[in-house]
C-alpha cells in the first residue's frame, strides 16, 4: 500500500468514529451523565439551609479538625496565615480598611457549610464528612462569638443562625444588573 492509501483509510476511520460519537450526543462529544453522577455534583446549599445534609458537629470536635486540617493555612484560631483570616473584623466594614471574615462579612451561616464542604481543605476538597463540616463550621462560628463554645450544629440550628452582617447587603441599583 502506498502512503496515500493509508491516509485515506485513516480519514475514513476518523469520519466513521465521529459519526458514531455524534449519534450519541448533540455536540458529538461525551455522554449523558448518570443519575448517580449528577447527584455527586448536586451538593449546593441554599442560604436558607435548603440542601443541608443530616449529621451534626460540636465546637470541640471542630477545634480538633481545624488544628489538623485548617490551621496550616488559616493560622491558629483562624487568625490568618497563607489562607484568609476567618475571625474578627466586626464593626470594620464601613471603615477605610474593612476586615472581611466569616464573623464580619458573611450574611448566611449555611453558606459557610457549603463553602467548607465544597472547597476545603484546599489540598483535599470534599474530603470532610458532613459531621466534620458541621463541627468546623461550629468552631469557626464560635471563634467569632456567633455560637457558644458548647454548641452543637445540625441542619436546623445552622439554618437558624442570624449572622451579624445578614442585613449588610442591598440590591444593585444599576437597572441592567439582576
Amino acid at each position: 500500500m502506498r502512503w496515500r492509501d493509508l491516509l485515506m483509510i485513516a480519514v475514513i476511520g476518523v469520519i466513521a468514529s465521529t459519526a458514531s460519537v455524534r449519534a450519541q450526543s448533540k455536540f458529538g462529544i461525551g455522554r449523558v451523565a448518570t443519575p448517580d453522577e449528577l447527584a455527586g455534583w448536586n451538593i449546593d446549599i441554599g442560604r436558607d439551609g435548603s440542601g443541608l445534609p443530616g449529621g451534626s458537629g460540636t465546637v470541640s470536635h471542630g477545634r480538633d479538625i481545624f488544628v489538623q486540617q485548617c490551621a496550616v493555612c488559616h493560622g491558629d484560631n483562624g487568625a490568618g496565615a497563607v489562607g484568609d483570616r476567618l475571625v474578627g473584623g466586626q464593626e470594620t466594614l464601613a471603615t477605610p480598611k474593612p476586615v472581611r471574615t466569616v464573623g464580619s462579612f458573611w450574611p448566611y451561616a449555611p453558606t459557610l457549610f457549603d463553602y467548607i464542604r465544597r472547597a476545603m481543605p484546599q489540598n483535599a476538597p470534599q474530603s470532610l464528612t458532613s459531621d466534620e463540616v458541621y463541627a468546623v463550621s461550629a468552631y469557626i462560628l464560635s471563634l467569632n462569638g456567633i455560637v457558644p463554645t458548647d454548641a452543637t450544629l445540625d441542619a436546623r440550628s445552622l439554618a437558624a443562625i442570624k449572622m451579624p452582617n445578614r442585613d449588610g447587603f442591598g440590591s444593585d441599583p444599576r437597572p441592567d444588573v439582576k
